[in-house]
C-alpha cells in the first residue's frame, strides 16, 4: 500500500514515542524516573470536573456549533480582554480539540505551497511540522542559551523575505522556559509591524511562571501589533486538562471563518459537556492554578540544584512552564543516543534536544512529584560521571 507522499515529509512525535516507551516500561514492574511528558501530574480541579458532570446529567451530549459553545467562546474572549488586555469579541475565537489542534488548523487555514514561516529554535516539535503538512517551507532562527534561548530582534529582521508568511512566537517556551519580558516584546513587535508580518502567539503555558515574572501577550504591545496577531491557548497545562483536548484560538474573523470552515469537515465540534467544564476553569478563579505552581516551583528548585551539581552540564534558569533544556555537549553524546542509553541503563526518561532542533541539549520535565525528581537526578548524574 502506497501512503501520500505527505506523511513522508514529517516525522512522528519522539515525544509521545519516548513517554509511551516509558510508561511500558512502568506496566512491566520496571522503576521509571519519567523527565520526559510534558503534561501536569495533577488531577484535574473538582469544580472543573463537577461543571463537566452536571453538563452531562443536562443533557449536553449532542451536537454543538463547530466553533464552539457561544458561552465558552464569550468566556474566552472576557478572559482575554480582561487578563490579556485583548480586545477579542466572541466572534473572534473558535474552539478546538487542544492548543495543538488550533495551530494546525491555523496552519491549514494560512499556509500555502512557497510560504515561509520564521520559527526559532529551540521549537516545540510540532511546529515545524504542521507547517510542512500545509505544504510551507519552515525558516528556522537559532536562539541561544547565552540569551536565554531568546531571539533578537535583528535575528528576526534578516530572517524575513518577500515569502515570509507568519512567525510563530511562543513564550513561555516548550523546550527551554524561556519567558520574554515587555522590552523584548515590544522589540520584537516593532519588527512584525514594520512588515505587517502575521504572528501566532502560542501561550498554552501563560500561567506557569516564577520568581514574580508576569506573563504579556505580545497582541497586546501596541494597536498596531494587534490585528496582526493570532493568540492561541488552551486549558490542558494551567488546569491540568490534558486529556480533555480543550484549546482556542483567537484571531482577526476571517482567519476564525477559515478555521471553522476546516473544522467543520474534519472533527466537526469540540466535545460538548467538556466545553462547560472549560467556562468552569476560566470563572472559577486561580486558586487551583496556583496550588499547583507552588509544587512545580519548587520541583524547579530542586532539579536546576540537581542539574547544575552534575559536571559538565549546564541550563539557564527558566522563567515559566516546566522544563529545563540542558546542555549535554561534555558527554560527547548526541541527544537521542543520551536519551537511549539514560533510559536503558539508569531507567530516566529524558526527551532529546534533536527533537526541538538542538541535538546538544535534552529536555527534562519536572511535571512529576519531588521524591521523582530527586531520585531521577540522582540516576542522572550516576549515568553523567560514568561517561568520563
Amino acid at each position: 500500500m502506497k501512503l501520500a507522499a505527505r506523511v513522508g515529509q514529517v516525522k512522528p512525535s519522539i515525544t509521545l514515542i519516548i513517554s509511551a516507551q516509558a510508561k511500558a516500561m512502568k506496566a512491566d514492574g520496571v522503576d521509571v524516573c519519567s523527565f520526559s511528558a510534558g503534561e501536569p501530574d495533577f488531577d484535574t480541579p473538582a469544580h472543573i470536573k463537577d461543571a463537566a458532570k452536571k453538563a452531562l446529567d443536562e443533557g449536553k451530549t449532542k451536537y454543538g456549533p463547530a466553533p464552539g459553545e457561544p458561552l465558552l467562546r464569550e468566556a474566552i474572549a472576557h478572559k482575554l480582554r480582561t487578563e490579556n488586555n485583548l480586545p477579542y469579541n466572541a466572534e473572534n475565537v473558535m474552539v478546538t480539540n487542544g492548543g495543538k489542534h488550533s495551530l494546525y488548523n491555523l496552519m491549514m487555514a494560512l499556509i500555502e505551497p512557497g510560504d515561509e514561516v520564521i520559527i526559532p529554535t529551540p521549537y516545540w516539535l510540532s511546529y515545524p511540522e504542521m507547517v510542512i503538512l500545509a505544504g510551507g517551507t519552515p525558516v528556522f532562527v537559532d536562539a541561544i542559551a547565552a540569551n536565554n534561548y531568546k531571539i533578537t530582534p535583528d535575528q528576526l529582521e534578516a530572517a524575513i523575505t518577500d515569502k515570509t508568511k507568519l512567525f510563530i512566537f511562543n513564550s513561555p517556551s516548550n523546550p527551554t522556559g524561556a519567558v520574554y519580558h515587555p522590552a523584548e516584546l515590544e522589540a520584537i513587535a516593532a519588527v512584525l509591524v514594520e512588515h505587517q508580518l502575521l504572528v501566532v502567539a502560542d501561550e498554552i503555558y501563560e500561567k506557569i511562571l516564577y520568581d514574580g515574572v508576569v506573563h504579556q501577550s505580545i497582541g497586546s504591545v501596541s494597536k498596531e501589533i494587534f490585528p496582526l496577531t493570532i493568540t492561541c491557548n488552551g486549558f490542558a497545562k494551567g488546569f491540568a486538562m490534558t486529556g480533555w483536548r480543550l484549546g482556542y484560538t483567537a484571531a482577526p474573523i476571517e482567519i476564525i471563518k477559515g478555521m471553522t470552515t476546516i473544522q467543520s469537515h474534519s472533527t466537526s465540534n469540540v466535545c460538548t459537556f467538556a466545553q462547560f467544564g472549560a467556562i468552569a476553569a476560566l470563572q472559577g478563579g486561580l486558586e487551583c492554578v496556583d496550588k499547583m505552581l507552588i509544587s512545580f516551583a519548587q520541583r524547579r528548585l530542586a532539579m536546576l540544584e540537581g542539574v547544575r551539581n552534575i559536571p559538565g552540564l549546564s541550563c539557564p534558569s527558566p522563567d515559566g512552564a516546566f522544563y529545563l533544556f540542558v546542555d549535554i555537549t561534555s558527554t560527547g553524546l548526541d541527544s537521542l543516543s543520551f536519551c537511549k542509553q539514560l533510559l536503558e541503563e539508569k531507567q530516566v526518561a529524558t526527551i532529546p534536544g534533536v527533537a526541538f532542533g538542538n541535538d546538544d541539549c535534552v529536555r527534562l520535565s519536572y511535571a512529576t512529584d519531588l521524591g521523582t525528581v530527586e531520585k531521577g537526578i540522582k540516576r542522572m548524574t550516576d549515568f553523567v560521571k560514568s561517561l568520563s
